[in-house]
């Protein structure tokens, strides 16, 4: 299988609302409610021939950018502005080439632009994010692979040298790093890491909580989906974060075989994390969560996280990057601090999860410490969205990743019966139909991963199975 060339030569943008169930608290923000984003794209390739692929991502408030003088509204605009940008800059270009060579032309000339708007460069990576993935699903249908064996195959044609986008990485070989990857997902299964959100209830239920059949507490959480990774939001106050954790400790307690913290950008500065860790380590009732500790994910904000020497903190508990990762140069910036982790998030860019992995495959080789690279979400949703994130994960070598958005939207009830009965029909392994929706099945903790060894980037059908005359476009 080699890389193919081609031209996009159109991309539709739509999106649908989705109406969150249980309300999802972090850092300062709660959502109930935001759009989600679709993408199609149509390729030519140089001999006539034509593929099209598609993708869908949420469009999250609050969290690309958290300027507290916007409105959610506003940050769905901002987002909308992104998508567009990637749109006009991948269809406005006639020349022929591979799918990594579409995103590496048009990676600054998008951040540069965006820059100009006034987008922060988080907002601006998300329209290529979702565009790239679409364009990758028309390439694999065009090759007739599935997206493991088109990656490990580098079927995207990624090419380092000369691209100035990651020149810490020169002389790594690349293909290798990529053809050391299954080419295959079949027989493959992944554990839900729980988000456990700031407003969340851990035994008895709110007053105002759905009565709608699903779990609404931590305790039910765990009983229905068998729950073995967590991950546990934090608000950035020492005391009333080592108190609340130490209220979740007893729920996950017995169970827990892995916890990740989440800081959110809400600790002020490295001294008052470091009062957090005082405290975490000193509360006598924390002891089996430490020890189940794996890191802690972006503490301090991101105007300040990579210019903070963090070292001796990150000698205590490793530390990881999530909203800082807002262009290619971030994690080298983060190691430099004293960071040891990045997350992977397919709002972010897919192929910037691939080339942090072969960061962290380089550098804990050369130095013999540990690199990591971890599946983050962002309420990732069932559809699209969902089976192309877990699809990524797993290619890479993840034993788990945060998922949250089973548990805080009531599964694909936003989409139509019809499109809901094609996901079921498409990927019975995959998802279930309960409580009147079809939703991810998770089974002892774990989600099978067999049905995404598809055609596409994890999709399935060229259509994606979605129903796209039920969406607003986005113009």
């Amino acid at each position: 299988m080699q890389a193919i060339r081609f031209v996009i030569e159109d991309i539709g943008i739509a999106e649908r609302d989705v109406t969150l169930r249980l309300p999802f608290r972090f850092g300062a923000a709660t959502v109930r409610a935001c759009p989600q984003a679709y993408a199609r794209a149509r390729i030519r390739l140089e001999d006539g021939s034509t593929a099209a692929g598609c993708a869908a991502e949420m469009m999250i408030p609050k969290w690309f950018d958290k300027s507290p003088g916007l409105t959610q509204e506003q940050n769905f605009d901002q987002l909308r502005a992104a998508l567009a940008l990637a749109r006009e800059a991948y269809r406005s270009d006639p020349t022929p080439d591979t799918a990594w060579g579409h995103f590496a032309r048009h990676y600054r000339a998008i951040h540069e632009a965006a820059a100009r708007r006034g987008l922060p460069p988080l907002v601006a990576s998300y329209g290529p994010a979702l565009v790239d993935r679409a364009v990758f699903d028309a390439v694999c249908r065009a090759l007739g692979a599935s997206f493991a064996a088109a990656m490990s195959a580098n079927a995207a044609g990624m090419r380092l040298a000369g691209t100035g986008l990651a020149d810490d990485l020169a002389g790594f070989d690349l293909d290798a790093f990529l053809a050391a990857h299954p080419a295959s997902l079949a027989g493959r299964r992944i554990a839900a890491r729980h988000t456990v959100g700031l407003a969340d209830a851990l035994v008895e239920p709110p007053p105002d909580a759905p009565d709608d059949g699903l779990p609404r507490t931590l305790a039910q959480a765990m009983a229905r989906y068998g729950h073995r990774h967590f991950k546990l939001k934090l608000a950035g106050d020492a005391q009333a974060d080592v108190e609340r954790l130490a209220e979740i400790a007893p729920v996950i307690r017995g169970v827990m075989r892995v916890v990740t913290l989440d800081g959110n950008e809400q600790y002020r500065d490295a001294a008052h994390l470091a009062e957090f860790l005082d405290r975490l380590e000193r509360h006598p009732g924390l002891s089996p969560l430490r020890a189940s500790l794996a890191f802690l994910e972006q503490p301090l904000a991101r105007a300040q996280a990579l210019d903070t020497d963090v070292s001796a903190l990150g000698r205590r508990v490793p530390l990881l990057v999530d909203e800082s990762d807002a262009t290619l140069d971030a994690f080298p910036r983060a190691r430099a601090a004293g960071y040891t982790g990045i997350s992977s998030k397919s709002c972010k860019g897919f192929y910037k999860s691939v080339i942090n992995a072969a960061r962290c495959a380089a550098w804990s080789r050369e130095t013999g410490r540990a690199y990591f690279l971890s599946g983050e979400d962002l309420t990732m949703q069932a559809g699209l969205g969902i089976q192309q994130d877990l699809a990524l994960a797993s290619w890479l070598g993840l034993a788990h990743v945060e998922r949250n958005g089973h548990h805080y939207v009531n599964g694909l009830a936003a989409a139509p019966g019809a499109e809901q009965r094609r996901f079921l029909r498409g990927f019975p392994t995959l998802y279930e139909r309960s409580h009147g929706a079809v939703r991810l099945r998770i089974d002892k903790g774990e989600i099978d991963l067999s049905g995404l060894d598809c055609a596409g980037f994890a999709t399935g059908a060229a259509d994606g199975h979605v129903s796209w005359d039920a969406m607003r476009s986005i113009h």
